[in-house]
């Protein structure tokens, strides 16, 4: 065996570990999810029952419609106030353009327990009782940054003659942008809203922090279920949380490679 190919392999088998160990739980809770056994520590047998059982519970479908509310609301004013941001930065003569990168970082790399308490310590000064509204509001903190950092990654790879020869042929300022800029653009937009739809319906920690009584999204729901030990139902509902996000991720990230072709 050569010394390169010895590498290769050994790389390989590095590289299925990693895999294993990162994937393998996720896969044994989707597996675990069909088990007909009450105790998911042993197989007695494949069964929809769990998942038939979502169906009737009322509390996890409260949930559930909570956390459609608020992801919903929360893309679209996200898209709202994180594209013309996008837009702004991508003009090189916008002015305080390296401040304003800035501070649209500091919500991704702020840790979310940090961010859950600034946000649930200013609902509490002004006196905002905790709602739906305090975790729409608090959500779109945070993801306006993810639209707006998208959509400048999707812009920068526009040609900017397009926009001149538009302006040259007669086109407003106005007109530009709906014709040829808002169209190239609108995979970044789109993408944008699916992680920040797929990020508001996941979050756990915010959440948490500025839920008040009746706001109990999925995630908070799932977490009060795991109080009582890991139940089929909680592999249910897990893996169906997991199918959703995956094929958000998925549609998102074959949006963004479109910039590439």
């Amino acid at each position: 065996m050569t010394p390169g190919r010895g590498a290769r392999r050994l790389l390989a088998a590095h590289t299925g570990l990693v895999y294993l160990f990162l994937y393998a739980p996720i896969a044994i809770l989707m597996v675990f999810s069909f088990n007909a056994a009450r105790q998911t520590a042993f197989w007695e047998g494949f069964t929809f029952d769990w998942y038939r059982r979502l169906l009737d519970d009322g509390l996890l479908l409260h949930a559930l419609r909570n956390s459609l509310e608020v992801a919903g609301v929360t893309t679209a004013a996200a898209v709202l106030l994180g594209t013309p941001a996008a837009l702004a930065l991508a003009r090189p003569a916008f002015r305080g353009k390296r401040a304003t990168q800035t501070l649209l970082y500091l919500p991704v790399i702020i840790p979310e327990v940090v961010l859950g308490a600034a946000l649930v310590t200013f609902f509490g000064a002004i006196h905002w009782q905790l709602s739906i509204a305090t975790v729409v509001i608090a959500h779109v903190v945070f993801s306006v940054s993810y639209v707006a950092l998208v959509v400048r990654a999707r812009l920068a790879g526009i040609d900017p003659a397009l926009e001149e020869a538009a302006r040259d042929l007669g086109a407003g300022p106005f007109e530009t942008f709906r014709r040829v800029t808002l169209p190239l653009a609108l995979p970044g937009i789109v993408a944008s809203a699916l992680l920040v739809f797929t990020l508001s319906i996941d979050d756990y920690v915010i959440t948490s922090f500025v839920a008040g009584v009746g706001a109990t999204t999925l995630p908070l729901h799932i977490y009060s279920m795991l109080k009582v030990g890991v139940t089929p139902e909680v592999n249910a509902v897990s893996t169906l949380l997991l199918a959703v996000t995956i094929v958000l991720i998925a549609a998102a990230h074959r949006l963004l490679q479109e910039k590439e072709n």
